[in-house]
Order: structure tokens, then C-alpha cells, then sequence
């Protein structure tokens, strides 16, 4: 595959000599999977999604601003546990991938997927200027007969107040000289049975047949579509299925919370609820939420409420319990070594995980890290293991993980499991430990005295 030299960058030359000119051409080459696609941010939803496109047999080109990222994929190197090395580097051995960090490469593609950060302000605001920098700088690129599909997940009203605006005013036409579509990322890392490919997609066009187009374009590499009447109906589906989870997961905090003050244990009262055949959908307390989804979207949903004068007191409610299960989790650790006659202050505690969930590495909003913080801010000494994460800066003090063994887990004062990662061995655990604090209920099968559980 010719490589382009840009500005310093490299970018990558089409296979085809002529990149599409309208729609028919377009359906023609996406049909016969000669399109050359693109993919904008290769994080944990834009890498898996590359991939995809490329087991497909489209050609594509991956777009991304961080050196360290490009050269990564280039060199067939994954840095999400979800894409499998020896996949990676068989797609780019074959040159069905290549990546770039110039923006100017979407010149050259016929379709641009747009996977870029959509975090929140210390106001917890929207920030959309990472959508917003993507689009203006495809707006100087774009051309007749490409289709480009947001999949950052923001407020609803997003792509066709501000992506479209800035779109059209390079001259062209949305759903006559291009076509644009939203369709939201739904991406569960570290989740083996449910992947890009058999996660149903929900798409909504700017124009019906902006739909149509985007829709015939992911069922080349989708097990199963859904088009949705526009882009405002496809950005709110997202903002309600994290939503949804979001109170859920409140209720059963605060569940926690109330049972902890009751003298109940709350797992058990989950468990036996669940035997419940219809009503009643199980979800399970924790020491907090992180990622970049759960913790962030409702907030998306709550700020466009609020501008139109809606009161979504319960989404922030359920925000408000949330963010304050670290500080619970930290009372309980200090609890549970003052029952033993022992003290926070000085104590050694080993921190099991520092992603913010199972079987993944990564730290974005874990609440994990925020608990090791309040941990050494009360004076102890803080230590972690983490199979997926080698080290994190607490306190502006870099921690390097350490091997779980016998040794390590006996001279600590107390082990708090943050992250129920599938490969710690939770028998050595509950052998080893003179205590255990368990935010997630990861020891169920260990039901030992050194055992506490949130």
C-alpha cells in the first residue's frame, strides 16, 4: 500500500484510483466492499471497529493524533485487551490496516467513521471539542459521495446542530453530495460474548437516505441493524441505555448503604431477589463507577434537559449516589481494620485492581484509583496488583503493579479487592490475607472470617 508523505505525516494512498463521486457509486463500493474506509480515534471503540471493517475485506485507514498509537498499529502491536495482537497484525500484514496521523488522509477515504472522547467539563458540562475539531477538520477534506457517521456518544440534537452546520459549510449537501449519519458506540470492554460485530447497531441519517446509506454500510460487517427516524432519536438511545444502567446501579448502592445499616447482607438479598422470574432485573453494588460511559453520558442527558426546561432530578440523584461509594468503600476498609485492633493510618493495604472494571486496563474515572488516593491521604501505605495495568500515578507518586504471590498478599494489613479481574487467583487471596475488604463480591466462594465484603 503507497504511503503519502503530509505535512510530516504519513497518510495512505486509496487502492482505488478514483474515490467515489455520488451515492450510486457509492452503494456500489461499499456492496462490493472496494469502499475505503476510515475510522477517526483508535481507542477501545475505534480500534475494534477498524478491525471489523477490515475482517470485512474493506481497506481502511486508521486516523489518530497520538504518535505512540499509530506506531503501535503500524507495527501490528494492540494496546486493548479486547483486539488480540496476532488478529491485529495479520490484518496489517495483509494491508487491510494502516494508520496515519494526518487528518488530510480522509480526502482519500469513501466512508469516515468519527470515534473521538466526549468527556465533561469541571462543571460537568458537555465538551464536545474533540467532535467539534474532528469535523472541522474534515470539513477542509470532505468531498461528493462520502458518508461520515459520528460515534462519540453526546446529547441528542449534537450531529445535526453542530457536526452538520459545520459539514455543509464546505458547499456540499448533506444526503445529495454526502451523507451523515449518527450511530452510537456500544462497546463493552472486556465483554467476551458481545462484540462490535454481534452488537446490534442503531443508526439514524441526517436524510433518509443519509439512513439508508449508513445502514447498508454496517450490515456488511454487523450481524444486525436498526434504523431509527434521525440523529436526534439514535444520540438519545445511547443517553438512555447508560442511563438506565447509571439508576440501577444507584438503587443498588443506596440498597447497600441501607443494608449496611441494617445489619443485612446485601449480596444475599440481591441473589434471592433474582430468583424472581419477571420484574426484577439484578444489579450489584460497588466502590464506584468509572469508565468514560456510565460515569459522563447522563450527565449529556441531563445538561440538554435542563435547556429545555426539564428537571431530571433522578439522573442526577442517581449521579450524586454513585460518586459517593468510594468514600463509603474507604469507611469501610478503616471499619474493618479497627474491629482488628489495627489503625488506617500506617497501615499497608494491597489495592486488587486499578481499571475501573473487570478484565480490562483501563483507568479512565476508576474509581479504584480514587479510593487508593483517599486511602494514603488518611495516611496509608498504598500498593496494587493489576494483571492489565503496570503502573498509576497516586499523588503524584508512580506505583508499579506487583506480582500477586503468598508473600506479598501475607504482609499486608489488609487486601481490598477494587477490581474482580478473572485472573487473580482469589483461593491464594482468601489463604494468604489476614483481611479482605471485597467491593465486589469477588470471594462469594471464600466465605471466610478475614473476609468483609462491601
Amino acid at each position: 500500500m503507497e504511503l503519502l508523505r503530509e505535512n510530516g505525516h504519513s497518510s495512505i494512498a486509496t487502492l482505488a484510483a478514483y474515490p467515489a463521486q455520488s451515492g450510486r457509486e457509492l452503494q456500489e463500493r461499499i456492496r462490493q466492499h472496494t469502499a475505503h474506509t476510515g475510522v477517526l480515534g483508535l481507542g477501545y471503540v475505534g480500534l475494534p471497529l477498524a478491525l471489523e471493517m477490515a475482517h470485512a475485506g474493506f481497506q481502511v485507514t486508521g486516523i489518530d493524533l497520538v504518535k505512540e498509537k499509530v506506531d503501535a498499529i503500524n507495527s501490528g502491536i494492540s494496546y486493548i485487551p479486547d483486539v488480540a495482537g496476532e488478529t491485529l497484525r495479520e490484518a496489517v500484514h495483509a494491508g487491510q490496516i494502516r494508520a496515519t496521523q494526518s487528518l488530510a488522509a480522509a480526502e482519500k477515504l469513501d466512508t469516515l467513521n468519527i470515534c473521538v472522547p466526549t468527556p465533561l467539563r469541571k462543571n460537568k458540562d458537555p465538551d464536545l471539542s474533540y467532535v467539534i475539531a474532528a469535523v472541522e477538520a474534515i470539513r477542509n477534506h470532505i468531498r461528493p459521495g462520502q458518508l461520515i457517521i459520528l460515534e462519540s456518544t453526546t446529547y441528542p440534537g449534537t450531529t445535526r446542530e453542530v457536526v452538520l452546520p459545520i459539514l455543509e459549510d464546505s458547499g456540499l449537501k448533506v444526503g445529495r453530495d454526502f451523507f451523515l449519519a449518527y450511530s452510537p458506540e456500544r462497546v463493552d470492554p472486556g465483554n467476551q460474548q458481545y462484540t462490535t460485530r454481534n452488537i446490534p447497531k442503531v443508526i439514524g441519517g441526517a436524510t433518509p437516505r443519509c439512513t439508508k446509506m449508513a445502514a447498508l454500510f454496517y450490515e456488511q460487517f454487523v450481524e444486525k441493524v436498526m434504523p431509527v427516524s434521525s440523529t436526534d432519536c439514535a444520540e438519545m438511545v445511547k443517553l438512555l441505555e447508560n442511563t438506565f444502567r447509571s439508576v440501577n446501579i444507584a438503587l443498588a448502592n443506596e440498597m447497600a448503604l441501607t443494608c449496611h445499616s441494617l445489619g443485612i447482607d446485601v449480596w444475599e438479598v440481591i441473589e434471592a431477589a433474582k430468583s424472581k422470574p419477571f420484574g426484577f432485573l439484578a444489579f450489584y453494588p460497588g466502590p464506584g463507577l468509572g469508565g468514560h460511559c456510565i460515569p459522563v453520558d447522563p450527565y449529556y442527558l441531563t445538561w440538554k434537559a435542563r435547556m429545555n426546561g426539564a428537571e431530571p432530578r433522578l439522573i442526577e440523584l442517581a449521579g450524586t449516589i454513585n460518586s459517593h461509594m468510594p468514600d463509603f468503600a474507604v469507611r469501610g476498609i478503616g471499619d474493618a481494620l479497627n474491629d482488628r485492633r489495627k489503625c488506617l493510618k500506617g497501615a499497608k493495604i494491597l489495592g486488587l485492581g486499578a481499571a475501573y472494571k473487570r478484565d480490562t486496563n483501563d483507568v479512565r474515572e476508576s474509581p479504584a484509583v480514587s479510593i487508593m488516593e483517599a486511602l494514603r491521604d488518611k495516611g496509608a501505605s498504598i500498593y496494587f496488583s493489576d494483571p492489565y495495568v503496570p503502573a498509576i500515578t497516586i499523588k503524584g507518586q508512580m506505583l508499579k503493579s506487583l506480582s500477586l504471590t503468598a508473600e506479598i498478599v501475607q504482609s499486608m494489613d489488609c487486601v481490598a479487592v477494587l477490581t474482580d479481574h478473572s485472573a487473580f487467583d482469589y483461593g491464594l487471596i482468601a489463604n494468604s490475607a489476614s483481611l479482605i475488604f471485597d467491593t465486589r463480591n469477588a470471594l462469594k466462594n471464600f466465605p471466610r472470617a478475614n473476609v468483609v465484603r462491601l
